[in-house]
C-alpha cells in the first residue's frame, strides 16, 4: 500500500465506525456516532473517550489539506461535543 494511514484504518486493531460517520452535516451527529462507537468496543486499549478523540483526530490529520475550511470546523466542533458528551472540560 502506497499510503500508510490506509492500511492503518483498514487493518488497525481500533474501533469500527460507522461507514461514513465524518461525511455527516452534523458535529452533534458525528460526535454521537464515535462515541457510541468507542464505547461498545472491545478492541480498544485506552478509555472510551480518549479513543474516541483520537479517531477524530486521526482523520482530521489524514485529510489534511484536502479537508475544506467547513469541514475541518464541523469536525473540530464535533471534537468539543465530544468532549460534552463524556463531561470533560471545552477547549476555546
Amino acid at each position: 500500500m502506497k499510503k500508510w494511514s490506509k492500511k492503518v484504518t483498514e487493518t488497525s486493531n481500533a474501533m469500527s465506525l460507522r461507514p461514513s460517520v465524518f461525511k455527516q452535516r452534523s458535529a452533534k451527529a458525528i460526535a454521537a456516532s464515535v462515541k457510541r462507537s468507542s464505547d461498545r468496543s472491545k478492541r480498544r486499549k485506552t478509555s472510551p473517550f480518549r479513543s474516541a478523540m483520537s479517531m477524530l483526530n486521526f482523520y482530521i490529520n489524514r485529510a489534511g489539506k484536502n479537508l475544506s475550511a467547513s469541514r475541518k470546523r464541523t469536525l473540530e466542533r464535533a471534537k468539543n461535543e465530544l468532549r460534552k458528551l463524556y463531561g470533560r472540560p471545552i477547549r476555546a
